[in-house]
C-alpha cells in the first residue's frame, strides 16, 4: 500500500448511464481512488475514498455524479489517527466509519450527517472494536464482527459477533459542540473463537431489528448464518 500510494498513478472515476450506455468521467486524480458507494437514497451522491495506509490519508470523501461538490468528510488531527471501512446508513443521511485516536489505542464508531454536517462519535472498548460494522434500517442498533488478537486492536477477547445499542452521553450544560459523544453498549451474540474464519456482518430489520446475518467457515465451507436478537 505504501508503494501504490507513492506511485501517484493517474486515474479517474466514471459513471455510466445504464439506459443509454453513456460514460462520463467525473473526477481525475493522482490520488489512489477507491471504495465507491452510492447513497442509498440519493442517486446523485457518491462516497469514495483516498486509499492508502490509513494514517497517511484523509480517506473519506463525497462527490456529486456531475463531478461537483467534492467534500472531505473527516480530517485527521493527530499523529497516527486512522479512519476507514466507511458505510451509509439506510436513510442516506449519515456516513459511519471506524475511527481510532490514535491507531490501535482508542476506538470509536463515528458518524457524519451529510445534510447537517453534525458529527456523532460512539466509543468502544478494545475487545468490542470490530473490523466491520453495520446498522439496522431504523438506525437504532449496530452490529460488528469483532477481531482476533492479530488485528489492529490486539483484543484479547474480541472474537465475537456483537450487537451494539447506542447511548448518547448526557449533556449537562447544553453547549453546542463539534461532536456529540456516546457509547456503544455491547452484547455478545456468537462466539467466533477458535474458528479459522473470515466473516463480515450484515444487519437486517423487518422493520424492527430481528437478527444479524453474517458469513463464516466454522463448518468448513463458507455459509451464511443468522443470529437472533429478539431480546
Amino acid at each position: 500500500m505504501e508503494d501504490r500510494l507513492a506511485a501517484h498513478i493517474p486515474m479517474g472515476m466514471f459513471v455510466m448511464n445504464t439506459k443509454t450506455g453513456e460514460v462520463k468521467t467525473i473526477h481525475k486524480s493522482t490520488d489512489w481512488l477507491n471504495h465507491l458507494l452510492f447513497s442509498p437514497t440519493d442517486p446523485t451522491l457518491l462516497m469514495f475514498c483516498h486509499e492508502g495506509p490509513w494514517h497517511k490519508v484523509d480517506r473519506i470523501w463525497t462527490i456529486r455524479t456531475d463531478g461537483s461538490q467534492i467534500t472531505k468528510i473527516h480530517t485527521r488531527t493527530m499523529t497516527m489517527e486512522i479512519v476507514g471501512h466507511e458505510f451509509w446508513s439506510a436513510d442516506g443521511k449519515t456516513i459511519w466509519y471506524d475511527l481510532q485516536t490514535p491507531r490501535g489505542e482508542d476506538f470509536w464508531l463515528a458518524g457524519y450527517n451529510v445534510d447537517t454536517q453534525e458529527r456523532t462519535w460512539y466509543h468502544l472498548q478494545r475487545n468490542e472494536w470490530s473490523i466491520h460494522f453495520n446498522i439496522t434500517r431504523n438506525g437504532k442498533l449496530f452490529c460488528g464482527d469483532g477481531g482476533d488478537p492479530g488485528q489492529v486492536a490486539h483484543a484479547p477477547d474480541g472474537e465475537w459477533i456483537y450487537l451494539f445499542k447506542p447511548e448518547l452521553v448526557r449533556d449537562l450544560d447544553g453547549a453546542k459542540t463539534a461532536i456529540t459523544p456516546g457509547v456503544l453498549r455491547a452484547e455478545k451474540l456468537v462466539n467466533m473463537q477458535s474458528i479459522n474464519t473470515n466473516w463480515s456482518p450484515t444487519s437486517v430489520s423487518a422493520p424492527i431489528p430481528v437478527g444479524v446475518v453474517f458469513r463464516s467457515n466454522m463448518f468448513g465451507p463458507t455459509y451464511v448464518f443468522a443470529a437472533e436478537v429478539g431480546r
